[in-house]
């Protein structure tokens, strides 16, 4: 990583937008089926979009794709193979390319695991959000605690040895108590990568118009997260990012380019990428979040708008990313990924220091527990003035 002097490492982030149904806490750019979803049709619009998006620069070899929502594995596994050896015949890929798919537990969706195996996908991300049914209701999830198990072991039996799941807390009603015990559970099924956080009321959501009773204070929030940390810990799980928990060797490679301020392509509704083009300038892409809009602009010229990143900007996006990691990054990858001279920040690096929020290695940039605590402040150091 110190000698990354060539091209930024690149993913694939792609962005299937429906859901059965839109969940009050989801603020990702989502939406519920209506009638029939023209799976074909959408995959094709995905690879015009990655023709549009291949034409800015000589892209290197892909180190993951992403493919997420929205519930993507409405899909089927043709669809999933079929979008697959599209990027492939596009771009080149790594050797053991890591593929994710987000998965939804339910019945249907599991059914299809299998088949999305054959069609390369290597990762799966399954959406328990708890394993307590009552909790599974106050969040409008369509699933069931036996649904996820299900879905877990079914995702084994289809041969996915690198799984992911996702769980809240800080839930309506739920005590630290039973936060706990619904993580010690989810941490007795034996994935590789766990995804812990806490519920948030995100704006634009209906939980933030109409606030579920029953959540708790800050104090107990605090307790959770303390006593959880402890439990993951004990259970082998080393935290590697604010809510990111991994077995030895089972980081998610693609968030981990993200974090690092790696390239990524965004294709699909709504889908963001970040391109370093040539002399190190750096572009962010968004895609119209409507589907019917992406549809009918994929793959042309005004069929999404792009934003170059200015050098002001740039110390902030790189440490908006970097300082989510509980070990940082090395301080040499400042320049190669920003295209700035790393004296543009030294003076910011001395007041973080002196304020205990970075830690004083020389040859990292890495937040102290407490910069991880307060990363608002750490990261307000780094605005442009």
């Amino acid at each position: 990583m110190h000698g990354d002097r060539g091209q930024v490492p690149l993913s694939i982030y792609v962005h299937l937008p429906w859901c059965v149904r839109k969940c009050p806490y989801c603020d990702f750019n989502s939406h519920a089926v209506d009638g029939v979803v023209d799976q074909s049709g959408y995959v094709d619009a995905l690879l015009r979009d990655l023709d549009r998006e291949s034409m800015r620069k000589p892209l290197p070899a892909l180190r993951s794709i992403f493919i997420g929502g929205g519930t993507p594995s409405l899909f089927d596994g043709a669809a999933i193979a079929r979008l697959i050896a599209g990027i492939e015949r596009r771009v080149p890929l790594v050797d053991g390319i890591e593929i994710t798919l987000e998965a939804n537990p339910g019945t249907a969706e599991a059914a299809r695991f299998a088949a999305y195996r054959a069609a390369g996908v290597n990762r799966l991300s399954i959406g328990v959000q708890s394993l307590d049914d009552a909790r599974l209701v106050a969040l409008g999830r369509i699933h069931s605690a036996g649904e996820a198990v299900a879905a877990f072991e079914m995702a084994r039996a289809a041969g996915f040895d690198n799984i992911n799941l996702d769980m809240m807390y800080g839930l309506p009603h739920q005590s630290a108590a039973q936060a706990i015990s619904d993580l010690r559970a989810l941490i007795a099924l034996g994935p590789e990568h766990l995804s812990w956080y806490q519920l948030t009321l995100e704006p634009n959501t209906l939980f933030h118009h109409r606030p579920p009773a029953g959540l708790p204070d800050d104090d107990g929030l605090g307790d959770i997260m303390d006593a959880g940390q402890a439990l993951l810990a004990d259970a082998g799980f080393a935290q590697y990012e604010i809510s990111a928990y991994a077995r030895d060797g089972r980081e998610c490679r693609h968030n981990r380019n993200y974090w690092e301020f790696g390239d990524y392509l965004g294709i699909g509704a709504g889908a963001h990428g970040k391109l370093t083009l040539a002399d190190r300038v750096v572009e962010r892409t968004t895609k119209p979040r409507n589907p019917g809009d992406y549809l009918a602009g994929a793959g042309r010229a005004d069929g999404g708008t792009v934003h170059k990143v200015s050098s002001e900007e740039l110390p902030l996006e790189f440490m908006l990313n970097a300082l989510r990691l509980n070990l940082g990054v090395p301080k040499a990858l400042f320049e190669p990924r920003t295209g700035l001279p790393v004296r543009k920040i030294e003076a910011q690096i001395r007041r973080a220091r002196a304020r205990g929020l970075l830690c004083d290695a020389p040859e990292r940039l890495q937040p102290t527990p407490l910069g991880q605590r307060f990363l608002n402040d750490l990261l307000a150091i780094f605005e442009p003035r």
